[in-house]
């Protein structure tokens, strides 16, 4: 559901400053409203007045960046909210406007604004679907880019990894154990003839994480033509259970109507305090595609636009992301906590080009599969 977050962030004690006109400098380790008054008594008595005047435009130059930053994003609300919330603190003089809605409903959007752009930030969305509409973005190198691996930024400095999101096998134990089944640990495992009609997949068509599933496993298994054997098997062994959306993978095996679900590993670490539900990354090759964020061309704020990225890859709110919502950092500086490491695990050579390019193609690929 499409919906329109505004956040205005007005600072009274600016306000007040700027009706006095001749008041000090602040911080928000001033002391209370009558403080500053005597302060600003004091001042007057002491200060000549082109002291005064020097003062003000110490103050002007001291506020730091200032204006509206305007961000497209399909993330979940944290996090969007309680992200913006963070940048806002570090900023307050930047007022956040935020459009929240789906990945493929924004970009396209983009698409529409490029003649009279609206919006200066796309944050979130898998990076193979930034990639499929890079036209409309313009390079930018990050403050943060030494510590970013470069499997995690568009070669021509387009977009930039924000968070990746490795696939995952979610699966039920209690069922499992129930039916006397085998943990699966790899896409191959899925293929066995006892996971028929007991496998939580979304149609890729709908789900920007299936799409990416679905090239993962490709890739994975044979590559991006010999790989499609593979995924008719697996079609066959879904038993006509495709759903509708991503997010009801994991939430349908935890309610225990489904075995095994397709998921992404923020949706999996989420129940890592339920004993009777776990996840894998599959041994025979996952993808990590990462979340991405780019700065839109022709933003009307481009400077505050860029200050947003460089926060969002800053240490600080990465390793908020991973603390606080379940999410993988990009930088290579920072210990994960609740997962394991990149290095530890299998990962395909993804393509993201292809993915992009190829979209419409692999889909309709996959549809006639469907109905065969």
């Amino acid at each position: 559901m499409k919906k329109l977050i505004s956040i205005v962030l007005i600072l009274a004690m600016a306000l007040s400053l700027a009706a006095c006109g001749k008041s000090k400098p602040t911080t928000s380790n001033e002391p209370s409203d009558k403080s500053a008054t005597k302060s600003e008594d004091t001042s007057k008595a002491d200060t000549p007045k082109e002291d005064t005047a020097k003062e003000d435009t110490s103050s002007e130059a001291a506020k730091g960046p200032s204006g509206t930053v305007v961000v497209y994003s399909p993330h979940e609300a944290d996090p969007l909210n309680a992200g913006i919330n963070m940048f806002m603190e570090a900023y307050p003089d930047i007022q956040v406007e935020v459009v929240a809605a789906g990945t493929g409903e924004l970009l396209n959007r983009v698409a529409a604004e490029s003649a009279n752009p609206i919006a200066d930030v796309f944050w979130g969305g898998g990076a193979d679907s930034l990639a499929a509409f890079k036209e409309y973005f313009s390079p930018y190198v990050c403050a943060n880019d030494a510590v970013i691996e470069e499997a995690y930024k568009d070669p021509e400095d387009l977009w930039i990894g924000e968070s990746p999101l490795p696939m995952v096998l979610f699966y039920n134990k209690e069922l499992i154990e129930r039916d006397n089944m085998t943990i699966p640990t790899s896409w191959n495992d899925l293929l066995n003839p006892e996971w028929k009609g007991k496998i939580a997949y979304a149609m890729p068509s709908k789900s920007g994480s299936a799409y990416t599933q679905l090239c993962t496993m490709l890739l994975g298994h044979g590559g991006k033509e010999d790989g499609w054997e593979f995924i008719e098997k697996l079609y066959d062994n879904l038993d006509g259970k495709i759903l509708d959306s991503s997010g009801k993978c994991h939430k349908m095996v935890a309610d225990g109507e489904f075995h095994v679900g397709i998921t992404i590993e923020k949706s999996a670490v989420q129940y890592a305090d339920n004993p009777n539900l776990g996840f894998a990354y599959p041994e025979d090759g996952t993808s990590a595609v990462p979340d991405g964020i780019a700065l839109i061309k022709g933003a009307p704020n481009e400077e505050n636009a860029k200050i947003f990225i460089d926060y969002v890859t800053s240490k600080e709110f990465q390793e908020a992301e991973n603390r606080d919502w379940g999410r993988r950092p990009v930088r290579n500086d920072i210990e994960v906590t609740g997962m394991a490491k990149l290095s530890e695990l299998v990962l395909v050579d993804y393509d993201f080009d292809w993915a992009a390019k190829e979209k419409e193609a692999i889909i309709e690929r996959f549809n006639e599969i469907m109905v065969d």
